[in-house]
């Protein structure tokens, strides 16, 4: 069973093995250092703290262990986009699966959103799985620029509130 917590300096550790090894495959392309770890985890604990908010983050926790993270980017009052990443030897048990319906809940009922927006690499299609399993429909793609200049069609994905704001 997945947990959704609140992630704390002593964490930098687990996240540095998260970003890394394939994980970072379709990411940034490279894994994080110890500083660049804490300093995510600083970066999260700042943006908790913000009123309004406009960023959720969460550690992904399965019987205690960190095995990923996932977040939740406000980028309008009422649209937010998701994010997500797991340790390479968790893949393929539906964690990130249970994770992201657990952001979706939060994110139509606590958060006070109406869409959801979520893209990944086209070369990762157990990440559009994960997206579709969560009650994502694919929009489109949207070209990102790799870091050799080439563009990168993206895979676009969105949910909808089944519950507008002012009709719940």
């Amino acid at each position: 069973m997945v947990t959704l917590r609140d992630m704390i300096p002593d964490d930098a550790q687990a996240l540095q093995r998260i970003y890394s090894g394939a994980s970072v495959r379709y990411t940034t392309g490279r894994a994080l250092t110890i500083n660049e770890a804490q300093d995510k985890i600083c970066a999260a604990l700042v943006r908790a703290a913000q009123k309004p908010r406009e960023q959720w983050t969460w550690g992904i926790a399965v019987e205690g262990e960190l095995i990923g993270r996932i977040a939740l980017r406000r980028r309008t009052p009422v649209m937010a986009t998701l994010s997500y990443i797991l340790r390479e030897d968790t893949w393929g048990n539906g964690y990130a699966t249970e994770a992201a319906r657990h952001v979706v809940q939060f994110a139509f009922t606590t958060a006070g959103l109406d869409r959801l927006e979520a893209m990944h690499h086209p070369a990762n299609p157990a990440s559009g799985r994960v997206l579709a399993k969560a009650g994502f429909t694919r929009t489109g793609t949207s070209d990102r620029c790799a870091e050799d200049g080439t563009a990168v069609p993206y895979q676009v994905y969105a949910l909808e509130s089944l519950v507008p704001r002012g009709q719940g």
